[in-house]
């Protein structure tokens, strides 16, 4: 059988790494990778690129975790390596604060980033509006540099990139054997996926170098995450909101809300303001599917519905995502394999 042709849709965080997976672990395939937007234009741009979990309720928390652990294990080599800077990826440490005591002592990943622990009583003088909180390191992928450093990966492996609106799976059954659907928010419409919403997230990013810690309020909405070039300031969560205009009220609120954290941010400088759609549903949609019109078939990976947390666990769902798409290629050697008997 000829190489298997496969075609990732989708350039964000989770499509770059679903292809580098599928073409480490399938040398052989020829793989090209289709979206309409590129970095610096995906919603991962928008992100902060944090790795601090959010709880998904449809997924049982030993499989988030275990996402989380293959995404921070990959992380943590390439920030202890040369790599780094360009990268993009970079060791951060800070606190997440509340105002009453948090439900569970520990969340599921405590054990999984470095150094986690309740805060002293000296280092809550820094909060007074909280009465608790916890510290720990943890790991952060500035964009645009971790995308281009994927696709930097990509090329070099030959993995070929197109600039391409995709209306439907099914257009890609005359050029490709299996086609990996990453598509984000855009799989609301590319496969009418009603489960899945958009959750609005609307951030500032400003220059304030000083800033060296990362605060996170407990509630998940207010945040200050220091990057290499950057801060990035949040946020908002707003259900079933598309629009992708920034709102003048909502930046106010943030940049009060977050001086209110870190007093020295009033004299921050050159604020930008960026809004991303996050796909969200009930859990990710990971698994495989089979097109088929007329007697021809088209094998589907599906990968996507990451919500906030897609550069959290983006390498273990890419790992998973790259498995189902061995499956594909066993799959696709059968039929072969039967039509020649």
């Amino acid at each position: 059988m000829a190489a298997p042709k496969v075609a990732v849709v989708g350039a964000g965080v989770v499509g770059l790494s679903t292809a580098l997976c599928v073409v480490e672990t399938f040398p052989a395939c020829s793989l090209a990778v289709v979206a309409e937007q590129f970095t610096p234009d995906t919603t991962s741009d928008v992100a902060a690129g944090m790795l601090i979990p959010h709880t998904t309720p449809g997924t049982p928390i030993h499989v988030q975790k275990q996402w989380f652990k293959e995404t921070f294990t990959y992380l943590f080599a390439i920030s202890n390596s040369v790599e780094a800077a360009e990268a993009g990826t970079h060791f951060v440490s800070g606190w997440q604060v509340f105002k009453s005591t948090p439900k569970e002592e520990s969340p599921f990943w405590s054990d999984v980033v470095l150094g986690f622990r309740p805060m002293s009583e000296a280092e809550l003088q820094k909060f007074p509006q909280h009465s608790c909180g916890q510290a720990f390191t943890t790991l952060k992928c500035d964009c645009p540099p971790y995308l281009l450093w994927l696709e930097k990966r990509l090329k070099a492996k030959g993995v070929q990139m197109y600039t391409r609106k995709v209306a439907n799976l099914w257009e890609l059954h005359s050029e490709y054997n299996i086609v990996v659907n990453c598509a984000g928010i855009g799989a609301h419409q590319l496969v009418g996926d009603q489960k899945l919403f958009p959750v609005r997230g609307q951030v500032l990013k400003v220059h304030a170098p000083w800033v060296k810690n990362f605060i996170r309020d407990g509630d998940g909405l207010t945040y200050i995450y220091p990057g290499i070039h950057s801060v990035t300031l949040g946020g908002t969560r707003e259900k079933e909101s598309w629009s992708l205009s920034p709102n003048p009220n909502t930046t106010k609120d943030i940049f009060d809300r977050c001086c209110a954290l870190e007093p020295s941010l009033q004299r921050a400088q050159d604020i930008k303001v960026k809004v991303g759609l996050r796909p969200s549903r009930a859990c990710v949609r990971l698994q495989r599917e089979i097109l088929s019109q007329g007697g021809a078939k088209l094998l589907v990976v599906h990968n996507y519905g990451h919500g906030s947390g897609g550069f959290s666990m983006h390498r273990g769902t890419a790992k998973e995502a790259a498995h189902l798409v061995g499956e594909c290629i066993a799959a696709l050697q059968d039929f072969s394999s039967r039509a020649k008997l």
